[in-house]
Formats: structure tokens, C-alpha cells, sequence
């Protein structure tokens, strides 16, 4: 698929840029909403993640939609779709494939046998329940979109994008994501129980004799396309310099810590926070009509950016402080 765009230079044509895009986007997010109600937020972050060319971690309790949002997704770009459903006894082998020995012409040779990440979406169904070892086979996948067996490095079709859900870490039967692992997703976003008024809809939409259709409204072209006019959005250095000091913040052993900072985190974000809140904050700018990032664009995308990666001490553990919480009380006082 292509992956190139025209440098945008003339008034005019950023102004179209801006325009296709945010109509591009809003056709795909009203797309999903006919079947997904009730989570504007989860898939407008969603969408993002995928146009800048991330992975989403959806965390919630079972029965929430993880799962048929993926499938919404997938549907709507009209990508290559494949499901994994992870489970302690899954092996690395079954997720990037192995080589077999075929007999061919009377001799014996192997042939590599592609597993199901080699797609475009890949939906990792409750990842949480594999074992650290099958976790980690992803990590290579997610980063450099390759997969290597056998000293042999194969190249995945782009886009490529990896959508999981996991549940609470509390619930039976659930490891914990390595750490490498936490920091590859673009975006961790907590989906959450729907209220009264969405419940009647939820069921309209799913039990009935008609279920709402989903047509493709895009390709993969586009979305790569989409993420190239991203890149190309200015910031300027004092909103750069804002978003930095968000990140360091984050760190208890810089002398800008907060005292809770410095209490109940281990480690702070890592430089792929940084980058992560700058491409989500372009295209937020973009969904705005705007060809710059603003401070606003930068706050927005900071929490669920930052959620996972920063890794809370023993005693942050221990009194159930909340990530988003400290990243909050950090926006308010560099605000």
C-alpha cells in the first residue's frame, strides 16, 4: 500500500488536507457508532491511534464491547481482520507461526507457515491471560512490524495494528504485561460500564432480528495517507516545550517532581509518551480545523497516554493510586 503524501506547502493546499481528513474521520467514527454506542470517546481514541500508527490497550470487565468494537473497526477500513484468543496455554509459535518440513518433488524442505499476526488488525483477545512468554513474541511485531523465525525476518503488511483487550488485573487467571510490552501501546483506554440511556440502545442494536450493517468507508491507503498529512502538522516550541515538561514530570528522580510523584512512581514515562502525545495532539489539531498543535490538543492526549507507562512504586501499589490521577494533578500544575 502506498505510504506517501504531498508535502503540504500552499495555504490551499492545507486547507484541503484539513478538510479531507476530518471528513474521512468523521464518516469512519459515525460508521462504527451504528453498531458501538455509547463509547464517542473510546473510538474517537481508537482512531486515532490507528491513523498515527499505533496499537490500543482496552482494558474493562468482560462484556463491554472490546471485542465487537475491534470487529466495528476492522469492518470500517476494510482491512484484513484476524482474532487471537489468548490463553495460558498459547505458545509463541501459534501466534507468529513456525516452519514445517514438506515433501516436494521427492526431496524435504521447510516451508515457513504464516501465523495470524500476519494481517492487518489483529484483535488479541483478552491478552492478559497468556503467560509473560507468549506476551512478549508481540514485541517485535508491534515496534518493527517484522517477524523473525529461524534467523528469517519477515515483513508484515502495513497497516499493521494490534487492538487488545484485557481485563482487570485483579480478575482470576490474569498475568501482568511485561513492561517492554506496556510501553508499544499507543494508547491504554479503560472502557467502562454504559449508563441508563445507552443500556436500551445496546439492546436494541443486539438482540433484535436486524443487526445494524457496517460498510467499508475506507482503505488502508488512506489511513496511512492520513497519517502522513498528521505528521506534517507544526508545533510550536512553547507547546512543545509544555508537552516535554509533562513527560520529565513524571519522573521522581528530576527535581520538578511532585512530592507524589517522588512517593508513588518507580519510573516514570518513556521518550515513546513523548511521541505518542505529539502525534495524538496533531491529529486532534486536524479534527479541529487547525494546521497547529495547541496546549489543549497536548492535555487531552497526555492521560491515556501516559496511564501505562509510568510504573508505580511498592507503596503507590500498595494504596491503589491511580496513574491518571498523578497525570492529571501534573496538567493542572504546569498548566
Amino acid at each position: 500500500m502506498k505510504n506517501t503524501v504531498a508535502v503540504l506547502e500552499s495555504e490551499e493546499q492545507i486547507e484541503k488536507a484539513v478538510n479531507s481528513f476530518k471528513d474521512t474521520f468523521n464518516t469512519l467514527r459515525a460508521e462504527i457508532a451504528k453498531f458501538i454506542v455509547g463509547q464517542e470517546d473510546i473510538i474517537e481514541n481508537v482512531l486515532i491511534a490507528v491513523i498515527a500508527g499505533g496499537h490500543v490497550l482496552l482494558e474493562g470487565v468482560p462484556g463491554l464491547g472490546k471485542t465487537a468494537l475491534v470487529n466495528t473497526v476492522a469492518q470500517a477500513l476494510n482491512l484484513d481482520f484476524k482474532r487471537i484468543q489468548f490463553t495460558p496455554d498459547l505458545l509463541p509459535a501459534d501466534l507468529l507461526g513456525t516452519n514445517i518440513l514438506l515433501e516436494r518433488d521427492g526431496s524435504k524442505e521447510f516451508v515457513f507457515q504464516k501465523g495470524p499476526v500476519f494481517t492487518n488488525v489483529l484483535l488479541a483477545d483478552e491478552i492478559n491471560r497468556a503467560t509473560p512468554k507468549t506476551q512478549s513474541a508481540l514485541l517485535e511485531t508491534m515496534q518493527e512490524k517484522t517477524v523473525t523465525v529461524a534467523n528469517t525476518t519477515h515483513q508484515l503488511d502495513l497497516p499493521y495494528f494490534v487492538l487488545a483487550t484485557q481485563n482487570p488485573l485483579e480478575m482470576d487467571g490474569t498475568y501482568p504485561l511485561p513492561e517492554a510490552q506496556l510501553d508499544r501501546f499507543f494508547f491504554k483506554l479503560h472502557v467502562k460500564m454504559p449508563d441508563h440511556e445507552h443500556f436500551a440502545d445496546i439492546l436494541e442494536r443486539t438482540t433484535g432480528l436486524k443487526k445494524p450493517e457496517i460498510s467499508p468507508v475506507t482503505d488502508g491507503g488512506t489511513v496511512l495517507e492520513m497519517g502522513m498529512t498528521a505528521r506534517q502538522v507544526p508545533i510550536a516550541d512553547p507547546v512543545r516545550d509544555f508537552m516535554i515538561k509533562l513527560v520529565l514530570a513524571t519522573h521522581p528522580e528530576r527535581e520538578t517532581a511532585s512530592s507524589e510523584v517522588r512517593k508513588f512512581v518507580r519510573y516514570g514515562a518513556s521518550p515513546r509518551a513523548a511521541q505518542t502525545i505529539l502525534l495524538a495532539a496533531r491529529i486532534r489539531a486536524l479534527l479541529d480545523g487547525r494546521f497547529h498543535v495547541a496546549k489543549e490538543d497536548v492535555a487531552a492526549a497526555a492521560v491515556p497516554a501516559m496511564r501505562h507507562r509510568l510504573i508505580l512504586s511498592f507503596e503507590g501499589q500498595a494504596e491503589g493510586i491511580s496513574t491518571d490521577k498523578i497525570i492529571e494533578d501534573i496538567l493542572q500544575k504546569n498548566r
